[in-house]
């Protein structure tokens, strides 16, 4: 199996019905966004024709794909995990350089989809189903799952492979296909990722790669053959999709936004609360949904902590994502960029007060200074969900009222505290409203084998994401079966 050779990364197509594909509507382009002079592909993207042929596609293949077993296609999605090991360092440069995190947090994510997929096809040897007691002699009653049919998957650009692959292999390990559209903005990845599927062996028309706008995505989320959507973005497209979805008789699952909090108490430690707090709100330069956006401190907690948390944070490196020791590279592009340095100006003229500064790189680029305010839930910063390298410090005088703040949003997807008091941990883990509590560490991170979702507006009820037990429950359906013994005809 070759690797991806650079022109092919160039020109990203479309993979439908196993073939690649390039796409009938408007040209798109993604770029560097570390030097936004330099394209780093240019493709014409997927027009609604191409994605009901992707859908088709699917349809056709998925019958003979789930037949296969659950064993052989385990068996085969270690395959994929297997190649994405051995091309990690091209992956990983494609990624810092389309996307725009740093080297190695690209090659961490490399490592960690790798570990995902190879997590979900072991889950192949898992029981399935269960077998319960029945009233009657003789019976055996047992639950049955099966694959749902034909599933949608829309991913942002934030994780570009992590996201792809906690969705893609649980529903692919249990025998459904997948239309997948990754957003636009990280088409060069997408296609790489995509590609590892095709080259370890996956069938024709298993999986299906639509490079295209989100408009244009409205094919899929509309179309009848499609029996179960999985989406991670925003809060006013995932509405959208769940409107659509719901209404006729579809699976959903989004996972939208999040205003994650931390509280820090006076008895823990400044200087290990502000690393894990810098990690928590500057990691991937702030553009994930579980960043630590606002920090509430407790009592006289404050003074020490702000000082400590200064200083890891005008530590901080900021420039292009493949260049050695920069630890913060730039955001995904000139809109995202724009959008959070209003925030900022914003909250400083709502009273908000700036007490750390990371330094610029000069030169071209999308980089926004990593940046703590201070001030309280009036501002912009603690209303909306700024999605980059900002968080705001405010304090309050108890840990009932850090819990009240901490709630005062309408999301509800990490939180975390800061504290040696086994008290005050118990007290905010059950105060919290949060779907993942983090005690002494940072709000960002989870563990693959956990159920992973949030709480209030941050999540559509329903099963969690990525451990084995959760994806079951989405992307299957069950059926209970009754069977008794027929006595034979006589002759």
């Amino acid at each position: 199996m070759s690797a991806i050779s650079s022109n092919e990364a160039q020109i990203p197509m479309n993979l439908i019905g196993g073939r690649w594909v390039a796409g009938r509507g408007d040209m798109l382009e993604s770029i560097n966004p570390a030097n936004p002079s330099e394209v780093v592909a240019s493709f014409p993207q997927c027009s609604p024709a191409d994605v009901d042929d992707a859908v088709l596609a699917a349809v056709t293949a998925q019958h003979s794909w789930e037949a296969l077993g659950i064993i052989k296609r385990g068996s085969i999605l270690r395959e994929v995990a297997d190649l994405m090991t051995v091309r990690r360092e091209e992956l990983a440069a494609l990624m810092t350089k389309e996307q725009g995190k740093t080297y190695p947090e690209a090659l961490g994510e490399i490592d960690g989809s790798a570990e995902t997929i190879r997590y979900h096809a072991s889950s192949s040897r898992n029981p399935i189903g269960k077998t319960y007691p029945s009233s009657f002699s003789g019976e055996h009653i047992e639950q049955v799952r099966e694959a749902i049919g034909v599933v949608g998957v829309i991913t942002p650009w934030n994780f570009p492979t992590q996201i792809p692959a906690w969705k893609i292999a649980p529903a692919l390990l249990w025998g459904n296909t997948v239309v997948w559209k990754p957003a636009s903005d990280i088409p060069a990845i997408s296609h790489a990722f995509a590609k590892l599927f095709h080259d370890a062996g996956v069938p024709a028309g298993v999986l299906n790669l639509i490079l295209a706008s989100g408009r244009v995505a409205s094919a899929m989320v509309q179309s009848p053959h499609v029996r179960a959507l999985s989406f991670t973005g925003s809060v006013p497209v995932g509405q959208i999709i769940a409107e659509a979805a719901t209404a006729r008789g579809v699976k959903v699952q989004l996972e939208l936004g999040g205003h994650n909090a931390a509280i820090v108490m006076p008895d823990v430690d400044s200087v290990f609360a502000a690393k894990q707090l810098t990690v928590g709100a500057m990691s991937g330069s702030g553009q994930k949904c579980t960043a630590t956006r606002r920090i509430i401190t407790v009592g006289d907690a404050h003074e020490s902590f702000v000082a400590a948390l200064k200083l890891e944070v005008e530590a901080l490196v900021v420039g292009p994502g493949g260049q050695a020791g920069v630890t913060t590279g730039p955001v995904i592009s000139a809109s995202a960029k724009n959008e959070i340095e209003s925030a900022v100006s914003d909250a400083v003229a709502q009273g908000g007060k700036i007490i750390a500064e990371a330094k610029l790189p000069e030169g071209p680029g999308f980089y926004v200074a990593p940046t703590v305010l201070e001030g309280d839930m009036t501002l912009r910063t603690c209303k909306e969900e700024v999605f980059g390298p900002i968080t705001t410090v405010m304090n309050v005088a108890s840990l009932e009222e850090a819990i009240e703040m901490a709630n005062a949003t309408e999301f509800g997807l990490t939180a975390s505290i800061f504290s040696a008091s086994d008290a005050d941990i118990q007290l905010a883990t059950t105060g919290l409203i949060a779907g993942l509590i983090k005690i002494n560490a940072p709000n960002t991170g989870s563990e693959l084998h956990v159920p992973f979702g949030g709480l209030k507006g941050s999540t559509f009820p329903g099963p969690r994401e990525q451990n084995a037990e959760s994806v079951a429950e989405f992307f299957t359906i069950t059926k209970s079966v009754y069977r008794r013994v027929a006595p034979r005809r006589q002759p």
